[in-house]
């Protein structure tokens, strides 16, 4: 008896072990691999097969507690009544919905079961089997507004409240935003098609005007891919407000009139009396030396424009 009590009936492994690695596997998310090299560095002499048995092990104990009857009845009764909710999972459209009945108040699972359908005769047959085998009245349901539940639910459960989920209702009652925000998410990105001219402009540079330009193109195409999570987070809002930022920083750009080229780049702009000389030590004179002839040269001379990419990216934003 206290044998059975610390591992299962012919059983290499205890409870103990067993339990651990249900832990892993169901709160971590643990693979079996790494559920194996956890259980080696506690010095647990065991085959990775054998954990993908003992896996298969607790899921049929975890099924046995959670259908206990007797427990089910005893906390139940303790609780006094239930919350029933209904709702149906299908990870595969072609496969048959798992119908789930659970009690919101304690989370026990009440029942589980596939239908190949989803007819109000069919779920109002599994409404019934759970309020025949409940030790305790069924005081509101909550479920999504299919019609076959809320059918279902009125002719098994007369004059119990009916509660539509609170997400359902939301996503319901957002819908005409969401729309309209899909709707002006698509017009501001008729506006930004320009992108790929630009960065393929220079995709032979490397200057520190080219990198400031390819960042504001990664920065344009980023706020152009935010899916957002609606409809607590709108797409088209958050493009918006990324696009404007975007705007702002090109604005102050122009208010600077651009970027002065780095020392280790600034001989591109000089003529040739000017560029440095390697194993002289007059590098840094010739530089300074040819930065009033190289001013003849910049395209981003102090008051000036950058015509090239400075009207191709507005035009892109300014209409956001």
């Amino acid at each position: 008896e206290e044998e059975g009590a610390w591992a299962l009936p012919n059983g290499e492994f205890g409870l103990d072990v067993i339990a651990l690695i249900g832990t892993l596997r169901f709160r971590e998310h643990r693979s079996i691999p790494e559920i194996h090299h956890v259980l080696q560095e506690r010095r647990v002499a065991i085959a990775q097969r054998t954990v993908t048995y003992l896996v298969e092990r607790y899921e049929e104990l975890l099924a046995l507690r959670l259908a206990d009857q007797t427990r089910l009845k005893q906390l139940l009764k303790e609780q006094g009544h239930v919350i029933l909710a209904l709702d149906g999972l299908q990870p595969f459209k072609t496969h048959d919905v798992l119908w789930v009945l659970r009690d919101t108040l304690s989370g026990e699972i009440l029942l589980a079961r596939s239908l190949d359908s989803a007819r109000t005769e069919d779920l109002a047959e599994l409404l019934r089997e759970v309020k025949d085998a409940l030790p305790v009245p069924i005081k509101g349901v909550l479920s999504d507004a299919q019609r076959p539940i809320r059918l279902a639910v009125q002719k098994v459960l007369p004059g119990v409240p009916h509660q539509l989920c609170q997400f359902h209702y939301l996503k319901e009652a957002a819908k005409p935003i969401v729309e309209a925000d899909h709707h002006a998410k698509t017009e501001l990105k008729k506006y930004t098609r320009g992108v790929r001219e630009i960065e393929r402009s220079i995709v032979s540079r490397d200057d520190q005007e080219a990198k400031s330009i390819r960042s504001y193109c990664l920065a344009l195409r980023s706020a152009l891919s935010d899916e957002g999570k609606p409809p607590l987070v709108l797409p088209g809002l958050l493009m918006h407000q990324r696009l404007r930022a975007i705007a702002a920083s090109l604005e102050r750009v122009e208010q600077k009139r651009g970027w002065e080229p780095s020392w280790s780049s600034s001989w591109l702009w000089c003529d040739e009396d000017c560029l440095p000389q390697s194993g002289t030590g007059r590098h840094f004179k010739q530089l300074r030396g040819g930065l009033r002839k190289r001013e003849r040269y910049l395209p981003t001379r102090r008051g000036q424009r950058r015509p090239r990419w400075k009207r191709s990216i507005e035009s892109c934003l300014k209409r956001c």
